[in-house]
């Protein structure tokens, strides 16, 4: 039972997963804060490109 315990082999892989978690929050709450800001940007590239 000790040996359960001390097992730290699939640690590392919930760590990476919550960074990235924890990223795509922050990107999803950016992208909401500047969706006007981005709706411009891209408005802009657009009519450029045409």
């Amino acid at each position: 039972m000790a040996s359960f315990w001390q097992d730290d082999e699939g640690q590392s892989l919930v760590e990476y997963a919550l960074i990235i978690a924890v990223i795509a929050i922050t990107v999803i709450v950016a992208m909401i804060f500047l969706r006007g800001q981005l709706q411009n940007q891209f408005s802009n590239i657009g009519n450029n490109l045409t």
